[in-house]
């Protein structure tokens, strides 16, 4: 059975978009694949958090994923920071991984020239071989992410034909060389409020998104508020009619309906009559999925679903990591290494 790693910041509740792009996806691969799912609290850090408002939203985090349907006896769901392992692998993968290359990310070049250089932390720099130390621990053969994070898939790639290379055999490689996995429906929504830009929690507008927290009236009114045209008639035109459109994804998501069925069925329906609609489709999904977040919040489960999480990924992630170790010499072979 191949093996899927999936990471999420606790940065905050995600939004439907975070839900159909990635979120949506695990339920069905669990079945399929041997999965790990991490809540990447060591990523967040690279900003300055607040510590109790990291640990609520890791635990938030924890407990989306298992609302949504996660079934932690199908797969592996942990918080990065009680796996030991990932920071020291990420300083193996940084002592094999040059320094124009992570200068070269998208990331690292858009937020450095948004700041001043000499005030933001060198973990800027650096978090991209945190990031292939935590899918190269566990022998991910796939990893499903949006467009934004491929170029960090090809990063993991290359680290790892170049540690194959370097302390490997070809018979015998150490590490395993991922694929990257982009859900092909539905993996880029876009706000509710400008529909050429992706959906963001950061939004400074909040009719713009829909977390995946929100009570079922402020739902209705955001989709009803949403923009789209003068038109009126209901069609998936994505470069002329980017709103409508953005609009028909998120009903396809949500239920399992073609568009070019959607747009069947509304075709002599206004707007009006779809957003409504619509609105009932996304509260039918988020409603029952709110009231299990509540449930796990409240009880021990989540916590021993954790615990069970952390045991397991460990497990796995030593194993990768002595390998690692070995390969480049560190420590006494055999000794000690737990």
């Amino acid at each position: 059975m191949e093996t899927i790693f999936s990471g999420i910041q606790p940065s905050g509740i995600p939004t439907i978009g975070n839900y159909i792009g990635a979120m949506q996806q695990f339920i069905n691969l669990q079945d399929d694949y041997n999965c790990f799912f991490c809540i990447v609290d060591e990523h967040a850090i690279t900003v300055p958090q607040d510590r109790l408002k990291l640990r609520e939203q890791t635990l938030g985090l924890a407990a989306l994923y298992v609302a949504i349907g996660l079934n932690p006896e199908k797969a592996t769901i942990f918080i990065q920071s009680e796996v030991a392992a990932h920071a020291e692998a990420a300083w193996m993968v940084q002592c094999n991984t040059t320094i124009g290359e992570l200068e070269r990310m998208t990331q690292f070049k858009d937020k450095s020239q948004k700041n001043n250089q000499s005030g933001i932390s060198a973990a800027l720099l650096t978090y991209p071989p945190l990031m292939v130390a935590d899918i190269i621990l566990y022998n991910a053969n796939l990893v499903p992410v949006g467009e934004d994070q491929k170029q960090h898939l090809e990063l993991t790639r290359d680290f790892v034909d170049r540690f194959n290379s370097r302390y490997g055999t070809p018979d015998q490689p150490i590490l395993t060389k991922p694929e990257v996995k982009i859900p092909k429906q539905g993996a880029r929504i876009m706000s509710l409020q400008d529909p050429t830009s992706k959906m963001s929690k950061s939004d400074t507008n909040a009719k713009g998104f829909i977390s995946m927290l929100d009570e079922p009236n402020v739902i209705r009114k955001k989709i009803k508020s949403a923009v789209t045209d003068s038109s009126g008639v209901i069609e998936y035109d994505v470069e002329n009619k980017p709103g409508i459109s953005n609009l028909l994804t998120i009903f396809s998501a949500m239920t399992g309906q073609p568009i070019a069925d959607l747009v069947e069925r509304y075709k002599d329906s206004g707007y009006g009559t779809f957003k409504t609609d619509l609105g009932e489709a996304v509260v039918a999904v988020l409603e029952p999925i709110q009231t299990r977040y509540q449930e796990l919040l409240k009880s021990e489960e989540l916590q021993n679903i954790l615990d069970k999480g952390a045991i397991d990924a460990n497990k796995v992630a030593k194993k990768t990591l002595q390998k690692m170790r070995n390969g480049m010499g560190l420590g006494r072979k055999g000794r000690l290494s737990q």
